[in-house]
């Protein structure tokens, strides 16, 4: 057996020696520091590692392997060796060595350095490892189970075999100490949030007959910003019970230290006066309750518009299973589709739109399949001319009655719509436009002579006069913070919406109510943050702070006796106090703004918080009452949620911590430095 050839030794790069004999280069490539080549037989060499012994092909007669497999076993680990040596120095085998280490390392001539991923210098941290586990599992709703699965296991076995595979129990504690931790942080921003909070309360069903109580606090910052995040998810075995939102809104008080802070509450679904008398008597012992209570409790307006679309629905049932199965022969057909859109092409139809099946339990989707398919009614009503299967198309009376219906839909779906943002969450004061748009639109539609559609709209204007009569007085209130409308939006409405004579006494109810609150303001300061007291008292110094200089003799600088001035005090009270009232007057009596589309409401006034500094807290509170009380890929469901199987088989605090970590995560994370304090969790 011949020599090993050093790395910095002349090899013979053919194998083939009688054709050229004498022509050698160097081997550049950085494996040969790790390998050596030997021959075991005629036209046959094979690389042996240096460390651990083990040899590889190289070559076999005129064929040449390559190093891309040597380059694998020093680089991802395969090599006990040197994965021991890379423990102890820290040091890829592809990093260059220092100049100054070793001995002798001044003789030797500089060896060239290779360009290498920083990955692989990247020390292994089983924490860390943990950690990013539970996030992921958190973040995609992955079963907790999935640690477990071989698959999963033999995943992770093969990418990083040092790791130590974590057990059920394992991931669940390191997911809830990441919902902890994640929890300490939203806590500090939330004590450090002026103004108060609003809660909404969706009430999720499940197969085992209990309820969840989804808690969402909306909120805005001391930066003008509007927040909105799920605090808690209570598990209730009597959802059907009159105190069952009260309990989840004790235990969401308790939890986050919300007394005295809580402004309102948004439900998904009505609550009958036993439930409301129960959450008032809860609340009005710590908590006070403005304006009598007239903001604790509003309804969901996408449960109100989602509600009126099934009237809609109802009342053409017929008509959209018939669109809904014309639909359905086009597009579950290859050949059939492939037979519409040459008919569309030779009738030359101008509509964009294409066909596609509804999901019945989000109705947007039903009024977006219905739109579609009228546009294109042309090619259905010609389709059975190319297509003799087809014997189903819809008449022109029923072209008609979608055309009918989607007139009415089309004022709810533009409506919800402002609700789906995923990036800006809308203020309260753009649902009193929307609002009102739909009652006047139903008022007119009532009297209809076309006793179908003054029938349709009969059930349609019950549910928006009862929301309005529940939430209209916030809607106004939260209209006339907005600089461009004030109370002018609102006495120019109310008598499209109540009449010309009647009019004039709700505006006054409006106007009473934005007064009263305002003086509650005033003589109510909130006690919540040493910065909201701030906010609102710009330039009041202390008293010491004019001491200085200020003694009782020369200079007139001495304040006189006392005498007489007993009075000279109430009548600052009082004037201070006319002072304060007047703040409001004065907004409302200034010129509204232009109307531009993208005016920042809460930018404007942070920028007009010294100019109205109790008006501006006022506006805060009013402006962060959320008008919905579901997720936004909810807006447009039929039907109420219901937790699956596997979540209802978790224990409550773990499923909790899953579904708000998951929440809070999508706005960043605590640091991850925090990742190696795993809390400790027994289960």
């Amino acid at each position: 057996m011949e020599t090993p050839i050093e790395n910095n030794e002349l090899a013979l790069t053919e194998v083939n020696p009688e054709t050229q004999p004498n022509k050698r280069r160097k081997k550049k490539s950085i494996v040969w520091e790790h390998f050596t080549i030997e021959t075991v037989g005629a036209g046959c060499r094979r690389a042996c590692c240096k460390q651990c012994k083990q040899s590889f092909a190289y070559s076999t007669g005129s064929k040449v392997a390559g190093t891309s497999h040597l380059k694998r076993h020093i680089a991802k680990g395969t090599c006990t060796l040197i994965l021991r040596n890379q423990e102890k120095n820290q040091l890829s085998p592809y990093s260059a060595p220092s100049k100054m280490g070793g001995a002798g390392s001044a003789s030797e001539p500089p060896k060239r350095r290779y360009r290498t991923s920083s990955l692989m210098s990247v020390p292994f941290d089983q924490d860390r490892c943990r950690h990013e586990i539970a996030r992921m599992i958190i973040m995609h709703d992955y079963p907790l189970h999935m640690v477990e699965h071989p698959g999963f296991v033999a995943f992770v076995q093969n990418l990083q075999p040092r790791f130590d595979m974590v057990s059920f129990n394992t991931v669940q504690g390191d997911c809830v100490a990441t919902y902890l931790r994640e929890k300490q942080s939203l806590l500090k921003f939330i004590e450090g949030s002026p103004g108060r909070i609003c809660l909404t309360l969706d009430l999720w069903t499940s197969r085992q007959s209990v309820g969840y109580v989804f808690l969402t606090g909306h909120f805005i910052d001391m930066d003008w910003k509007l927040h909105r995040r799920i605090l808690n998810v209570v598990m209730e075995s009597c959802p059907d019970s009159e105190t069952a939102f009260s309990h989840a809104v004790a235990v969401c008080l308790s939890d986050w230290s919300l007394e005295n802070k809580l402004f309102s509450i948004t439900l998904n679904q009505p609550l009958g006066e036993i439930g409301i008398e129960y959450l008032r008597a809860q609340l009005s012992i710590k908590n006070p309750l403005l304006l009598n209570g007239q903001f604790l409790v509003g309804n969901c307006v996408a449960r109100t518009l989602s509600s009126m679309a099934l009237d809609v629905f109802g009342a053409g049932r017929e008509t959209i299973k018939k669109i809904r199965d014309s639909v359905k022969y086009v597009k579950t057909s290859e050949s059939h589709e492939e037979k519409f859109l040459e008919l569309k092409q030779q009738l030359q139809v101008p509509s964009t739109k294409s066909l596609f099946l509804d999901d019945q339990n989000q109705w947007n989707t039903t009024y977006e399949m219905l739109v579609a398919a009228s546009e294109l009614k042309e090619v259905f009503s010609c389709l059975d001319t190319s297509d003799p299967d087809y014997k189903e198309a819809p008449s022109f009376d029923d072209w008609k009655l979608v055309e009918t219906l989607c007139t009415f839909l089309k004022l709810f779906y533009d409506a919800a719509s402002w609700l789906t943002s995923t990036t800006t969450i809308p203020t309260t004061n753009t649902f009193y436009h929307e609002m009102w748009k739909i009652q006047t639109e139903l008022a007119r539609a009532a009297t209809s002579e076309d006793p179908f559609i003054s029938n349709l709209t009969k059930p349609m204007q019950e549910k928006v006069d009862k929301y309005w009569k529940d939430c209209g007085l916030v809607l106004a209130i939260a209209v006339a913070m907005d600089p461009r409308f004030k109370m002018k939006l609102v006495e120019f409405s109310y008598p499209k919406i109540y009449g010309d004579e009647a009019a004039s006494a709700y505006i006054r109810v409006v106007d009473e109510g934005l007064h009263e609150l305002f003086l509650e303001y005033v003589a109510l300061p909130l006690p919540l943050t040493p910065t909201y007291a701030d906010e609102g008292n710009p330039g009041i110094m202390k008293a010491e702070d004019h001491s200085e200089g200020g003694g009782g003799g020369g200079g007139g600088g001495g304040l006189p006796s006392s005498y007489g001035l007993s009075d000279f005090d109430m009548y600052i009270m009082e004037t201070s106090t006319q002072q304060m009232k007047s703040e409001l007057d004065q907004y409302l009596e200034e010129s509204v703004l232009p109307r531009v589309q993208e005016f920042d409401l809460l930018g404007w006034w942070k920028l007009n918080k010294l100019k109205y500094p109790t008006l501006s807290k006022m506006a805060r509170d009013i402006l962060s009452i959320p008008v919905s009380s579901v997720a936004v890929e909810s807006i447009f469901d039929t039907v109420g949620k219901e937790m699956d199987e596997y979540r209802s088989s978790l224990r409550p605090e773990t499923l909790e911590a899953l579904i708000c970590a998951k929440d809070w995560l999508q706005y960043g994370s605590s640091p991850p430095e925090m990742s190696n304090a795993l809390v400790k969790m027994e289960f």
